[in-house]
């Protein structure tokens, strides 16, 4: 891939895997969009690479909240005069069991990570059917492939992607616009410390599991080499995407596994 003539919008990006993203695609000399509903550390990512600030702008963006995103991704097309890839990388974890999570709190996490990457996705889909050519990844979770301990509304939401992403790809095929879903097993972020709890408040710490993970860095070049190879699933992480293979291909131990799996 040519990356140095390609418009790439990345949410999610002042932190974690998206941060990291952006970062990997200013050494590729690639133009970049990045977006986040945190101000102060979006600036700051700006601010840590200012020898490729020309190829940088930063959009302040809240996936909880779309209602101007048409105009929002309007803007943006009128500043570069196209969007080649959309990165969706934005998002929130849960940490609550069913029982105790109120159905306000699912339908918070589902706006989050459904709802706003379908509408960003829906709002640059029109310019790259115009221009006949795009990429749109979402992100999922290898708990979007399965269902994992305190976390039914983020698996819920996850798995919606799948669907969501998998329709776009087929349906646009003939605009040269593809679209992958992000698979992620454990990568070293702060997306436990920053999960939501059953009152809606912060988890707020680290969990062993994410605590022993691959670093964003790897993770932003698996997704960059997936993006490459035109994958429709893009697989990041270590050892523990083996149980994406054993829930497909034998899933009686795949629940004996699960049955002993201990929240975290």
């Amino acid at each position: 891939m040519n990356y140095n003539n390609k418009i790439f919008w990345v949410t999610g990006a002042s932190s974690g895997i998206g941060k990291a993203v952006v970062y990997e695609l200013l050494k590729r000399e690639a133009t970049v969009i990045a977006s986040s509903n945190q101000a102060v550390e979006l600036e700051e990512v700006k601010n840590n690479c200012p020898e490729k600030k020309h190829l940088l702008s930063t959009v302040i963006f809240d996936l909880a909240d779309t209602e101007n995103i048409e105009k929002l991704v309007a803007q943006q097309h009128k500043k570069y005069g196209r969007i080649d890839v959309l990165i969706n990388l934005g998002g929130v974890s849960q940490r609550a069991k069913i029982t105790e999570t109120p159905l306000w709190l699912d339908r918070k996490i589902m706006e989050i990570n459904y709802f706003g990457t379908v509408a960003l996705s829906k709002a640059v889909l029109p310019y790259m059917i115009e221009q006949r050519s795009g990429h749109i990844l979402a992100t999922s979770s290898i708990a979007g492939r399965f269902g994992f301990p305190l976390r039914s509304a983020y698996s819920a939401s996850k798995q919606a992607l799948h669907g969501f992403i998998e329709t776009l790809h087929i349906e646009n095929r003939e605009y040269n616009i593809k679209a992958s879903v992000i698979i992620p097993g454990r990568v070293k972020t702060n997306i436990s410390f920053s999960a939501l709890t059953a009152s809606g408040s912060i988890h707020g710490k680290m969990d062993s599991g994410q605590a022993s993970g691959i670093s964003p860095e790897k993770a932003a070049r698996m997704i960059l080499k997936g993006l490459e190879r035109n994958k429709r699933e893009v697989l990041v992480g270590g050892k523990e995407l083996i149980m994406l293979y054993i829930r497909k291909f034998f899933p009686s131990i795949f629940f004996n596994i699960a049955n002993r799996m201990k929240p975290d």
